[in-house]
């Protein structure tokens, strides 16, 4: 009887402390774009790319449960947002 590999990989530093940096609450968003510039040397929104990312990844749960939950339910409440509102027709 064959199994199936696992799958999972190991967290890289870099995608911890993406986490690590997510879990954090800032009063500006302007200090947290400066922030992830200074800190990981990207754009906020290639940041917010590779957070997202990590967000079903059974890994990232395990290191970050709190803020991994937290970005799930923005996520999906987002996603619930945009489903009901009305689609916008244009013209053309």
């Amino acid at each position: 009887r064959r199994t199936l590999p696992d799958m999972t990989q190991p967290l890289t530093e870099l995608e911890r402390s993406l986490l690590d940096f997510a879990g954090q609450t800032w009063r500006s968003r302007g200090w947290q774009e400066q922030a992830i510039r200074d800190l990981f040397a990207m754009s906020a929104t290639r940041y917010h790319q590779l957070v997202h990312g990590l967000l079903d990844r059974p890994e990232a749960l395990v290191h970050a449960p709190t803020t991994v939950r937290r970005l799930q339910r923005l996520r999906d409440r987002r996603a619930r947002e945009r489903a009901s509102r009305p689609m916008a027709l244009t013209a053309r």
